[in-house]
């Protein structure tokens, strides 16, 4: 099979596009044609290695090269074949799942348990969008506790995941402020924002209103300006923040954990379950699809011998929705 191996760090040139074996499903596992997948920070920062704290700190991202061979963290596609003791999926079914690596390949073993059905609605490329962005934003908002009547600001509203935190917060019954460029106002509005704040224009901290959860993906202002946009109890879900090389966005997240003891308001983290951990929150995410609250939007589609120039247009930052790839 074709497949994107990685073998050094480096700029999405080191992303080589070569044969290897395709892996045998064993006991328990499903084998996966995959037939799309996405592109997102998750897998840029894999292939730099960066930021570079993260190499000392252990996972997926190793001291001196990638612990990951093959990139890819959404994975959707048709069953190609079961392995012993596999009775939920049979060949043909089609299936997306979240998984730490293998997505940028022509098949991925996959264990039974961490695989879901693809929305029925969907096509493979709208599925692969799904994964990891819109279980970060459904974690999200469960540690928000969100509720009918709640006003949540979306801090990133534009990209991957702050498109799903948008659609999930309408659909359970929120009142939605985004924060974006004004180029993506109209998008986010589409989707479900009753607000929107021009960042380039209009600093989101300084508006005087007061929101009961803030979805912070783009991290872009510090923990005590942005306890001036909740309320006193409200809560602060810390997503992501800005990207360096050195520290960023661990830096931000770290800060803004040892900063809450001083605020009012609850701060937590976002930490997304790959896996057998990961399929609860899409059989879930499932069935808002199918019940037409939550569509993906797609930013741009490339082919599978673009792969690289899609990981650059990534790694720049600017991407609206998300970015898919299909195989």
């Amino acid at each position: 099979m074709k497949a994107y191996v990685i073998r050094s760090y480096g700029p999405p040139d080191v992303l080589e596009l070569t044969d290897v074996d395709t892996p045998a499903p064993g006991p328990g596992e499903v084998l996966v044609r995959v037939r799309a997948t996405s592109v997102q920070p998750y897998d840029w920062h894999h292939m730099r290695g960066e930021p570079y704290v993260a190499r000392l700190m252990g996972g997926t991202v190793g001291p001196r090269r990638p612990r990951i061979g093959i990139l890819g963290a959404d994975v959707a596609g048709e069953v190609e074949a079961v392995g012993a003791g596999v009775t939920a999926f049979r060949p043909g079914d089609g299936v997306f799942a979240l998984l730490t690596q293998g997505g940028f390949a022509e098949y991925v073993c996959v264990p039974e348990g961490a695989l879901a059905r693809k929305p029925g609605n969907l096509s493979f490329e709208q599925a692969a969008a799904v994964p990891m962005a819109a279980v970060t934003a459904l974690i999200a908002l469960d540690l928000g506790r969100v509720q009918a009547g709640h006003e949540v600001l979306v801090n990133g509203a534009s990209g991957g995941v702050g498109t799903f935190a948008v659609q999930l917060a309408k659909a359970f019954g929120a009142e939605v402020t985004a924060v974006c460029s004004g180029r993506n106002a109209d998008l986010v509005r589409s989707i479900g924002a009753g607000e929107v704040v021009d960042y380039t224009k209009e600093d989101f901290a300084r508006r005087g209103r007061r929101h009961d959860l803030l979805i912070d993906i783009a991290g872009t202002r510090a923990l005590p300006a942005c306890a001036q946009v909740l309320k006193p109890r409200g809560t602060h879900v810390v997503v992501g923040g800005p990207a360096g090389r050195w520290l960023q966005p661990v830096r931000h997240i770290m800060g803004t954990l040892a900063a809450s003891p001083f605020v009012s308001q609850r701060v937590v983290t976002a930490q997304v379950a790959y896996g057998e951990k990961a399929r609860g929150d899409l059989m879930r995410l499932t069935d808002l699809v199918e019940d037409g609250d939550v569509t993906p939007v797609i930013g741009r589609t490339y082919a599978f011998g673009e792969l690289p120039t899609a990981v650059a247009y990534v790694e720049r930052g600017h991407a609206a929705g998300k970015v898919v790839v299909t195989i």
